[in-house]
């Protein structure tokens, strides 16, 4: 399938890592041109040198999203580097999962405003495009009460409810969004890898969960963040797909 990304311009939160890296590396081998943030400098230097190394056109920049006017600098200067923004990925979360007050606020400033400003800033852009898309990376921590239950989950709950609200407000000037719920997704230096020899028996009770045997790697959560991105879903908007081997057992319609 041409996902007609050719010449697209893409920016993406937290785009050296794990899922946020594999939606970069796929948005550019799709063609199109991709921005992206992180907090290391040195990470994201070392990402935009591999992929122009490749011949894609990547602008990088060292951001804390939850930094409003950091985070909205950073956007005007990768629609300046690309040429304008099509698609606006919100993937950055603070993994916040304690109970107290500094893991609320972490939650709110990085999961929930993270996305609102990065919204709020591509907007003008995304204004202007033909093939305009948001999608935003919540979790089925968001669907069911599990072990991030907190803030953590209710901001990722919240994250889709947003969404879709955005996609209500915003078909008519032909701005898609939608979220994207993933499920455990393993990778080196994740959040998982780190589980498995922190709690190897909280990172075992979680692999038993999933009747696959196994969590997603992170190219498997990509291909629907991009799909969905893309101008080949130009009449998906309002969605949350949930990518996540059947580990959930509650019933979208």
């Amino acid at each position: 399938m041409d996902l007609k990304l050719q010449g697209r311009k893409a920016v993406v939160t937290g785009g050296t890592k794990g899922i946020g890296r594999a939606i970069v590396r796929m948005l550019a081998a799709e063609g199109a041109s991709v921005a992206f943030c992180a907090r290391s400098q040195d990470a994201v230097s070392a990402e935009v040198a591999a992929l122009t190394a490749d011949g894609a056109t990547a602008y990088g920049e060292a951001v804390d999203v939850s930094d409003g006017a950091a985070l909205a600098g950073f956007v005007d200067k990768a629609a300046e580097a690309l040429g304008g923004i099509d698609i606006v990925v919100a993937n950055v979360s603070a993994l916040a999962v304690g109970g107290d007050e500094a893991s609320w606020r972490a939650g709110f400033e990085t999961d929930m405003m993270g996305t609102v400003r990065l919204v709020d800033a591509a907007m003008p852009y995304l204004e202007k495009s033909d093939a305009a898309s948001i999608v935003t990376i919540s979790s089925v921590s968001g669907r069911e009460i599990d072990f991030a239950a907190g803030p953590y989950g209710a901001f990722k709950a919240a994250i889709i409810h947003y969404t879709q609200g955005l996609s209500f407000r915003l078909a008519g000037q032909n701005i898609r969004a939608n979220s994207v719920s993933p499920g455990n997704t393993y990778f080196d230096g994740g959040v998982w890898n780190q589980i498995e020899t922190g709690n190897p028996g909280l990172y075992a009770d979680s692999l038993a969960l999933n009747p696959t045997g196994r969590m997603a790697t992170p190219e498997e959560i990509a291909n629907g963040v991009v799909f969905l991105a893309s101008p080949a879903a130009s009449f998906i908007t309002g969605t949350n797909l949930v990518i996540d081997g059947a580990l959930t057992r509650g019933v979208q319609f």
